[in-house]
């Protein structure tokens, strides 16, 4: 067997058909992967449509395990596998046709320790469709840097032994954050592990449709990001997926909001917050220009899906600060693979 091909699942039964029909129609001879799902502790009926969707596939199996979070489950995923080579994509992400053979064509090269793919999607939603603007943005970056230093399991690939090596995900620290992946590939890209970005490996999202939950995953984001960076410091100024524009414009809009506050407490003239907002929008201009160029009606909603992009990650930054540095209530700082 040469692929394992492992899919954490919670709460799934709705999405996971579709990825799991996928993930069976691959260009590459069925017998030469297997499909590991590990249901982590799911109360709706993830684990059965699991085994009903896989119920003629071989080689392929569900595990059951109790609630522990993504990168609790992935590591099962990858205590389970039986191959060489681990491949991650979550529940509800559909692998392209070929997202086996394009992401794991670049581990002939024995260097290679991890490789990254990308999204896409189908949704027609304005909203979705910024986000996968956004997406395009890092991509770019992406293609200009060789390694990288970030992978995200949406469409990921590692050596086993490499993972089990370096103590796979941090299943104590991050148990439910969902940025474990950030975490583990800046620690390998540190280690000296050779990261590579497959553009063709493709898999199709369901990315945010609402506001609410747009806001909500950019915070969560910015909460966690801070966590990551107690342990990577060096992080903080610059990783292959995020782009220096967004750091200038938590800056800016910080200080927009401070001194505009302090404009309407004190009577002072309004020159300060008017210069400081039109920095912010102006910051918006090199994304607002690729978005003209790939997909113009998304222009309708850009500029307000990146001022709640960086008002939610900054508040998310400012919340991780006081807990994990001004009230020092941190979690673990060790990784483990264990179940």
């Amino acid at each position: 067997m040469d692929f394992s091909i492992i899919i954490p699942a919670y709460q799934a039964a709705a999405v996971l058909p579709q990825c799991l029909n996928a993930l069976c129609h691959q260009s590459i001879d069925r017998s030469r992967y297997e499909i590991i799902v590990v249901d982590d502790g799911s109360t709706d009926n993830t684990a059965d449509v699991a085994e009903q969707a896989l119920r003629n596939q071989s080689p392929a199996h569900v595990i059951r395990a109790t609630h522990g979070g993504p990168a609790h489950a992935r590591n099962l995923g990858v205590q389970a596998a039986q191959s060489n080579l681990v491949l991650f994509t979550d529940a509800d992400c559909a692998p392209g046709p070929d997202w086996i053979e394009q992401l794991s064509s670049v581990f002939t090269d024995s260097t290679i320790s991890g490789a990254k793919g990308i999204y896409r999607t189908r949704q027609t939603s304005l909203i979705a469709r910024f986000v996968q603007q956004e997406y395009e943005e890092r991509y770019d970056r992406l293609q200009r840097l060789t390694p990288i230093d970030f992978v995200d399991t949406h469409a990921a690939a590692y050596r086993r032994a490499v993972f089990i090596d370096q103590g796979g995900f941090d299943a104590i620290g991050l148990p439910t954050a969902s940025v474990e992946d950030q975490e583990f590939s800046f620690r390998l890209a540190a280690r000296g592990h050779r990261l590579v970005f497959v553009p063709e490996a493709v898999v199709y999202h369901r990315h945010n449709t609402s506001l609410r939950s747009y806001f909500r995953r950019k915070y969560n984001i910015g909460y966690w990001k801070i966590y990551i960076l107690r342990r990577h410091p060096a992080k903080a100024l610059r990783d292959s997926h995020t782009p220096q524009m967004i750091k200038v414009q938590i800056a800016l809009l910080a200080a927009a909001l401070s001194i505009t506050l302090v404009t309407l407490l004190l009577p002072i003239g309004p020159g300060g917050p008017i210069g400081l907002w039109a920095a912010f929008f102006l910051s918006m201009g090199p994304l607002l220009i690729k978005i003209a160029r790939r997909d113009p009606p998304v222009l309708l909603v850009a500029p307000l899906m990146i001022g709640v992009r960086t008002l939610a990650l900054g508040l998310g930054m400012l919340n991780g600060l006081l807990r994990f540095d001004v009230f020092r209530r941190t979690l673990p700082n060790a990784v483990s693979t264990r179940h």
